[in-house]
């Protein structure tokens, strides 16, 4: 490898192709912050956090706290447009913008727990000594573009550090 380059975090090497070495990066190298919510929380407030911030989805946490699943923005707009649109995209066309400017008064007085989808596919979690590998893995076996983080082992339930997006494990395998 080529060291450590400014930018890159401790541990971090370099192959001469420009990719890290995938066995050096760790999810605690990788983990960010993520806003998360309950399944109890305002579903107004959570979609308007989802735009806000520009996020995929949001974590949704259990009643002790811990990740559980993912609110995806993509869900969002499942309840907010009318079904016969989302059968027929075409007819988004002949909706007038008044309707338009109302689909989110769907999301009054809803909770976030009525805008998920019926089958909750548990939220992927990594350990934070787990490698750049192991959790690209692990999203791909999910299909998640984002997995959460626990302290200690994956299995042993720690607390939530944060999460890694698909976006951010790309960046530094890339070395970008």
């Amino acid at each position: 490898g080529q060291g450590s380059p400014a930018g890159r975090g401790p541990g971090t090497e370099t192959g001469g192709d420009g990719c890290v070495t995938v066995g050096s990066v760790r999810a605690r190298d990788l983990v960010i912050e993520f806003p998360t919510v309950r399944a109890d929380d305002d579903a107004l407030t959570a979609t308007r956090l989802l735009a806000e911030r520009h996020l995929p989805g949001l974590v949704v946490l259990d009643e002790d706290g811990r990740p559980s699943t993912v609110l995806p923005a993509s869900q969002v707009l499942r309840f907010i447009i009318p079904r016969y649109v989302q059968d027929d995209p075409a007819l988004a066309r002949v909706v007038d913008e008044s309707y338009a400017d109302r689909m989110c008064t769907a999301l009054a007085n809803r909770r976030v727990a009525e805008l998920l989808p019926r089958e909750r596919p548990p939220l992927p979690v990594v350990g934070e000594d787990d490698t750049a590998l192991e959790i690209a893995a692990v999203m791909a076996q999910h299909h998640s573009p984002v997995v959460a983080v626990l302290a200690g082992r994956a299995e042993g339930g720690g607390r939530m550090l944060g999460v890694v997006t698909a976006g951010r494990l790309l960046e530094r395998l890339l070395a970008l």
